[in-house]
């Protein structure tokens, strides 16, 4: 059976939002009218945090304010530690957040909606000391403190990670990588948040929904699948045969292509540049060309560009990132897109109950049960 021209809801119009717009002609990428490119190239994580959770940009006090508030919130409460300690090691990090988000939600509850700015802006400061601490603890036997006076995440994350003064380089292409993972309009984790949203669930609750839909593998799972690739090939001469066997056996090459863009990601060439700037810092001096010859190839194959979990995959790698860290990292950022969705969908909420098309039997009768076959 074919599938419909609407599976998946592709080219279908679910709401209005004026918080992104992604692809549209003359406008491209951009935040609340900024473009990716500006935003990236002139502005800080925070910068962009404080846009999309509040609606406009911060002058120079209000932005010194907001990075004090972040580092202030970032104390966990006592209980938290005990029950990232409680998860097993072999918990997907994914899930780890998942269920941090969730307990946190249980600690310190959503009252009313008031709060959603603020809880927005706890979970921000909070994530990566949640992924850390459990990440430390299962894995380095180490209980670390999850605090610190940096006054980027990307350099908290760093410290947090590293335990130690996070390298200038690696600080500024982490702000550019959580810039560009910060919002993409209606995605499948953002629009399952707004579906929550629209029932009026509390705003945990949002978040755990985007979190849950962020897992899989053909949505943020991809940078971890995209670096296993890349991987996989101990040089430049094995690109070419070896992905010509996955495309004869049907795989899908994850880090290429997008729903939504038809001839190239925006974010692409910004992350490509700077996992350009960190190869030649790394001893793995191979892995950024084999990285272009595997885009070289799915062009001229079939025509598919890389999105932005590619090259983001071998940015990290060089920082030494742990590959099941990838796909968390991404939710560091993308609470930010979240959040702005939740506060929209809240203002003129209509409950998001679509219909379908059913292709199942007509009408029948109900045979007893002692006369089935």
């Amino acid at each position: 059976m074919s599938k419909p021209k609407t599976a998946g809801l592709a080219n279908v119009s679910a709401g209005t939002s004026a918080i992104c717009t992604v692809g549209k002609e003359g406008k491209g990428l951009n935040y609340r009218g900024y473009s990716i490119e500006d935003l990236a190239t002139n502005a800080g994580f925070e910068e962009v945090a404080y846009l999309l959770i509040y609606g406009r940009l911060p002058n120079a006090v209000k932005l010194n304010h907001y990075q004090n508030n972040l580092i202030n919130l970032r104390t966990f409460p006592n209980e938290l530690n005990g029950i990232l300690e409680l998860l097993p090691k072999s918990t997907h990090p994914m899930d780890v957040l998942r269920t941090g988000v969730s307990a946190l939600g249980c600690l310190e509850p959503e009252e009313n909606f008031e709060q959603q700015y603020d809880i927005a802006d706890r979970l921000l400061s909070l994530l990566p000391g949640m992924l850390l601490y459990w990440y430390h603890f299962h894995f380095n036997s180490k209980r670390i403190n999850t605090e610190s006076m940096e006054t980027t995440l990307a350099g908290h994350f760093l410290r947090l990670l590293k335990g130690q003064n996070p390298d200038e380089l690696e600080k500024k292409v982490l702000d550019v990588s959580l810039t560009l993972y910060a919002e993409h309009e209606f995605n499948a984790s953002t629009f399952a948040a707004r579906v929550a949203a629209s029932t009026l669930s509390d705003f945990y609750s949002t978040i755990t929904s985007a979190i849950g839909t962020l897992r899989g593998p053909l949505h943020g799972g991809a940078n971890e699948a995209a670096m296993e690739l890349i991987k996989s090939f101990s040089s430049i001469d094995d690109v070419e045969i070896d992905l010509q066997k996955k495309l004869d056996n049907k795989e899908k090459i994850m880090g290429f292509g997008h729903r939504v863009y038809s001839e190239s990601d925006p974010r692409n060439d910004i992350i490509k540049q700077w996992s350009e700037k960190l190869s030649k810092t790394s001893s793995e001096q191979q892995l950024f060309p084999i990285s272009q010859a595997i885009e070289k190839f799915m062009w001229n194959k079939k025509k598919l560009f890389p999105n932005l979990d590619f090259y983001s995959a071998s940015a990290y790698n060089f920082m030494n990132i742990p590959v099941a860290l990838y796909t968390p990292i991404f939710v560091c950022s993308r609470i930010t897109g979240w959040a702005a969705h939740v506060f929209e969908q809240r203002e003129n909420n209509a409950l998001i109950r679509p219909s379908s098309d059913y292709n199942g039997p007509e009408p029948r009768k109900l045979i007893p049960l002692d006369q089935r076959k």
